[in-house]
């Protein structure tokens, strides 16, 4: 079982990370105490349908001491199971801004402390496994979805985009998943012309008699001149 612990500061980008790394493939839990880590992993392991990549996330919610998180790590360490850390980590500026634009409270602020203080005492509670992790990713410029796929994904799969081209009739609505859509209904229309009308797309007298008008290439040919610009782009930016 590949086994891979993923902690950070709030506000970091724990669950980007957590999203990102199930789509590559890891079975994710997240918000695990430490005290139970030992056990969870053992439970991993455990049974005919072993799990092969497990991903946990533990952070200030379920750590209460470093100490704490260091007897869970020596635990994992004594039943010998193999592991990696991940610590998510950001200047206290990047974070305090983070909070400012999206109005969140830090875990900790419930002890009276100030945005600031929270911030240093939960260095301080993480310091564990910030001191321990394999891989630490300042996320202030990071794409970090891109980051992820680059260390725990085949190379086939980092940018991978995933693109379905779908055909649908508005008087039934926009399909739901959509990202772009394309309203054509100013091309010619074959559903007017007689001996086409119950014809589909997939007939080759439909098809060459949309493909009969300039403004159907005209459009196909901007079409794909935006699309060979978007694609790229999108796959850069970590969209999938």
């Amino acid at each position: 079982m590949e086994l891979l612990i993923v902690s950070g500061l709030s506000g970091a980008g724990k669950s980007v990370a957590m999203n990102a790394l199930e789509d590559i493939g890891f079975f994710c839990i997240d918000n695990i105490p430490a005290a139970l880590l030992p056990s969870i992993t053992a439970f991993s392991k455990a049974g005919d349908n072993q799990l092969k990549r497990v991903a946990l996330c533990m952070d200030i919610r379920g750590c209460r001491t470093p100490e704490e998180i260091e007897e869970a790590l020596s635990q994992l360490d004594a039943q010998r199971i193999e592991y990696e850390i991940l610590f998510l980590d950001a200047p206290d500026d990047v974070l305090m801004r983070r909070y400012s634009e999206t109005r969140r409270r830090h875990p900790l602020m419930s002890d009276g402390m100030t945005i600031e203080q929270a911030m240093h005492r939960e260095q301080e509670l993480l310091r564990p496994l910030r001191e321990h992790a394999d891989f630490v990713i300042d996320t202030t410029a990071a794409k970090l979805r891109n980051e992820l796929y680059g260390l725990f994904g085949d190379k086939s799969a980092r940018g991978k985009l995933s693109v379905n081209v779908v055909s649908f009739g508005f008087k039934y609505g926009i399909p739901l998943e959509a990202d772009l859509v394309f309203d054509v209904r100013f091309l010619p229309n074959p559903f007017y012309v007689p001996e086409l009308k119950h014809k589909t797309g997939m007939d080759s007298e439909v098809y060459d008699y949309v493909f009969s008008f300039p403004q159907t290439k005209t459009f196909i040919d901007k079409l794909e001149g935006m699309l060979s610009f978007l694609l790229p782009l999108y796959a850069e930016e970590g969209k999938s």
